[in-house]
Order: structure tokens, then C-alpha cells, then sequence
């Protein structure tokens, strides 16, 4: 069962008022971040990761266990590296940590992708 989430925590990052990412998709430095990007989502449980919490906006680590048939150990480790990467962020909620999917880094992956 998911946990309830604050309204005023856990929400993930609007672009609303953020200036556009004008950085380049081509290059040495684009490559590296590309290449750190996929390096975090080149693992089936990162990337089933990365779908519940777009489709749920946010959710503790527990919420994430009782969807994966993973141990709550394996599932902090992929949600740290996650975290490394700058695809997600995570917000202290009391004794817990809500995440959720940082916005501006997965328009950044997919204008990366798209320039391949």
C-alpha cells in the first residue's frame, strides 16, 4: 500500500518559470553526461525505478520494495546511484526519504538520446 505523501513534500520539480536548457547536445562534455546517464539507468531495476516513481510523482523507498521483487538493501543501492546520477532527488520526510524524478535531468537524457 503506498504511503501517504505530504502535498508540500516530496513533489517533484516543476519546469514552470525555468529557463530552457540551452546547453549543447553535441560534444565531449554531452557525451560524458550521456554516458553517465545511461551508466545509471544500465540496470532493469533502476529502470523499473525510474518508471514507478514518473508514474506515482513521488514515493518512499518502502512504496518502491512493495512493487520490486528486490530486499530493501538492493533497492536503497539502486535508488543511491539514481540519486549520483541526478535523476532523482530525494526529500527528508520525518524518518523517511519521498523520492522523486528530477524533471530538468530526464528532458536532459532524452534531448541527449535524441541527438544519437
Amino acid at each position: 500500500m503506498a504511503s501517504p505523501l505530504k502535498k508540500d513534500r516530496c513533489a517533484p520539480v516543476t519546469a514552470k518559470g525555468e529557463p530552457p536548457d540551452v546547453r549543447p547536445v553535441g560534444g565531449v562534455d554531452a557525451d560524458e553526461e550521456l554516458a553517465t546517464l545511461t551508466k545509471a539507468l544500465g540496470h532493469p531495476a533502476r529502470v523499473q525505478i525510474m518508471r514507478l516513481l514518473v508514474r506515482r510523482e513521488a514515493c518512499i523507498c518502502g512504496d518502491i520494495v512493495d512493487e520490486l521483487p528486490l530486499a530493501q538493501s538492493t533497492v536503497s543501492q539502486h535508488l543511491k546511484v539514481l540519486k549520483e546520477a541526478g535523476l532523482i532527488r530525494g526529500d527528508i520526510d520525518g524518518p523517511r526519504v519521498c523520492y522523486c524524478v528530477e524533471p530538468r535531468a530526464l528532458r536532459r537524457l532524452k534531448a541527449l538520446v535524441g541527438s544519437l
